[in-house]
């Protein structure tokens, strides 16, 4: 039962953050890689796998409250899957440890770039 909960936690909250627009996979990989022990490249790959309902189910909700922008969303569709290609290939040629590291490191520089912001006068 303890192993349930501690998945289901990680889970329910990554996807809370997801559809809030914050990249909850975010939660999902640190969950996966640093208290299951799974490798980073893996932990990403099932975080896709999470990704795929959870982004339906949140783009249906945006959708019925006419939040998509479908013009912009489809005009950086192709960009995203030339980087989805370029991403995965180099993702899969790095030795997992540099991996961890260029993902704490990534997480760390998006935290510090939200902390500055929260601080700067609003426009």
């Amino acid at each position: 039962m303890d192993t349930w909960i501690q998945a289901f936690l990680p889970a329910f909250f990554g996807a809370a953050l997801s559809a809030l627009g914050m990249g909850g996979g975010g939660v999902l990989l640190i969950y996966l890689t640093a208290f299951q022990g799974m490798e980073q490249f893996m932990a990403q790959g099932v975080n896709l796998i999470f990704f795929l309902p959870i982004a339906a189910v949140s783009l249906a909700l945006h959708i019925r409250g006419k939040l998509v922008d479908w013009r912009l969303g489809l005009l950086l569709i192709p960009a995203g899957i030339a980087g989805v290609f370029l991403g995965a290939s180099l993702a899969g040629k790095l030795p997992d440890e540099l991996l961890r590291r260029l993902f704490a490191g990534l997480l760390a520089a998006i935290g510090l770039r939200e902390l500055w912001g929260a601080f700067r006068p609003q426009k």
